[in-house]
C-alpha cells in the first residue's frame, strides 16, 4: 500500500486565537461554529486541521510537553507562487500581526522565501515557485 499523507494538526494552547489567526491572517478559510476543541480548515489536498493540547493529554492519558518561544521542531509552508508575491504576502501578514523572523530573500537554492511566526510560535515560511 502506498502511503498518502493524509492531515496535519496543530496541537495548540489557545484554540480561538489560532484559528482566528490562520483564517484572518494567513488567509485559510473555515467553518467553524467555534465550538468544541477541534477545528478543520477548508483546504484543497492536504487537510488542515488544529486541536486543543488538553484534549491531546486526556486523550493520551499523559501530561506532555510543548515547545515555547519559537518552535523550531517543524515549519508549515505556504507557496504563493511568483517571487513578487513573497514580498506582498510577508508585509501584509507583518500588518495583520505576524511576527518576522527573516523578511523576504532570495534564497542559494532558486526560490524567494520568508519566514513568519503564529502567535504560539510555529514557524510559517512564505515561499516562491522555484526559478531556473
Amino acid at each position: 500500500m502506498k502511503i498518502k499523507l493524509d492531515m496535519v494538526a496543530l496541537f495548540v494552547a489557545d484554540l480561538h486565537k489560532m484559528v482566528d489567526f490562520y483564517h484572518h491572517v494567513v488567509g485559510i478559510d473555515i467553518e467553524w461554529d467555534r465550538e468544541g476543541p477541534y477545528a478543520e480548515f477548508k483546504h484543497e489536498g492536504i487537510r488542515f486541521s488544529m486541536c486543543e493540547r488538553k484534549m491531546l493529554c486526556e486523550l493520551l492519558g499523559k501530561d506532555l510537553s510543548f515547545p515555547t518561544g519559537i518552535n523550531g521542531s517543524f515549519e508549515l509552508s505556504i507557496n504563493v507562487g511568483e517571487p513578487a508575491k513573497v514580498d506582498s504576502t510577508y508585509h501584509r501578514m507583518i500588518e495583520k500581526g505576524a511576527t518576522g523572523i527573516y523578511p523576504p530573500r532570495n534564497e542559494a537554492w532558486n526560490m524567494r522565501s520568508a519566514m513568519i511566526t503564529d502567535p504560539e510560535g510555529n514557524i510559517i515560511e512564505i515561499a516562491s515557485d522555484f526559478w531556473e
